[in-house]
């Protein structure tokens, strides 16, 4: 087997010449191409990365904060509501009409501390015990006295109380 003569006929010289140009040219602009297509791919993904840094950085700064405000809340939060249950009023045959007007009377004697500073609150509690010890309820013609069983102090104020007859 013998390969053609194409080497004499200056036709295919140019042709083969063509191909071999062609190819190095459309090979240069492949790479020119692909190299632009990829620097601003990577240069877009460098921004990305710093705006991801920059992020995060902001969400640490506005977690601390948020931290700190709820710190300081929490230092400030106030009472809101008062509860009073007087737990042994069937023991002197109170109907719960009775119960429920004692209870009310020494919520309005407590509105008080409605509205204040939980830290406030909290330090006083041995004066709310006092008031409440030192307070008479008279009750379907009898008096009484109370005296505090348990005290919960945050934002309500829980106060179990027991009955006592007065002499």
């Amino acid at each position: 087997m013998r390969i053609p003569p194409y080497y004499r006929k200056p036709s295919w010289q140019r042709f083969f010449a063509g191909m071999v140009i062609g190819a190095f040219l459309s090979w240069c602009v492949f790479l020119y191409m692909h190299g632009v297509m990829i620097e601003d791919k990577t240069a877009y993904i460098s921004k990305l990365e710093g705006d991801l840094k920059q992020e995060k950085r902001n969400v640490k700064i506005w977690q601390d904060d948020y931290k700190k405000l709820n710190e300081k809340n929490l230092d400030q939060l106030t009472i809101q509501n008062i509860e009073i249950k007087i737990l042994n009023g069937e023991k002197y045959g109170l109907d719960s009409l009775a119960v429920y007007e004692a209870e009310e009377e020494i919520k309005e004697y407590l509105n008080f501390f409605l509205a204040k500073d939980l830290d406030f609150v909290y330090k006083s509690r041995d004066l709310i015990q006092k008031m409440i010890e030192n307070k008479v309820v008279p009750l379907n013609g009898k008096r009484y006295r109370l005296s505090i069983t348990s005290m919960f102090v945050y934002t309500t104020v829980s106060i179990q109380i027991k009955l006592h007859l007065d002499e």
